[in-house]
């Protein structure tokens, strides 16, 4: 079982590498990518999360515990903890994305990143996103909301990029011109 011990923290050089695609979705790729996502259902669970000392997450990239593979897991809930979004992808990559911008009005967060970093994180509205899923079929997905900034804000991990990294240093706070807040 993963645990906030095996995510590793700003500072270490595999969070700002350009991970290598995987080449080889053999058994070892597929248990990996499982805790991943097994990771993220027990961080969202209050009872395993106290118990394990785990901070909650929506995402998490292969680079954040140490993998040097081009993969990502997310899983988002609705309001009553059921799974709207449940994705492990292997070689993801943005295919198109619309022109217009959105942001979380509270800024961003990252498992890898211990401290709060105030500031807006503008992403793209929109994006479409071609991967392979765990048994290396292509998957294509349409994303927008709360999707499109996680899936991302974890592709940025597999290019070496950190969420603050995309803060205007001089206005952090200030939205971009036709950008819009995600309620």
């Amino acid at each position: 079982m993963l645990t906030m011990k095996d995510v590793v923290r700003d500072g270490h050089p595999i969070l700002r590498t350009k991970v290598d695609e995987v080449t080889t979705i053999d058994e070892q790729t597929q248990n990996e990518l499982r805790e991943m996502r097994q990771f993220l259902i027990n961080s969202q669970d209050e009872e395993i999360a106290e118990k394990y000392d785990l901070r909650a997450g929506v995402g998490l990239a292969a680079p954040q515990i140490n993998l040097n593979k081009r993969m990502l897991a997310v899983y988002l809930t609705d309001e009553n903890n059921e799974p709207v979004y449940d994705l492990m992808l292997i070689n993801p990559k943005i295919i198109s994305h619309s022109v217009q911008e959105s942001f979380l009005p509270t800024g961003e967060g990252c498992l890898s990143v211990d401290e709060d970093i105030d500031g807006l994180v503008h992403r793209k509205k929109r994006i479409k996103v071609r991967a392979l899923d765990i048994d290396g079929n292509e998957v294509v997905i349409k994303a927008s909301g709360m999707l499109s900034i996680v899936l991302q804000h974890e592709l940025d991990h597999l290019d070496g990029i950190l969420f603050y990294d995309h803060i205007n240093k001089e206005t952090p706070l200030l939205p971009k011109e036709g950008a819009t807040p995600l309620e």
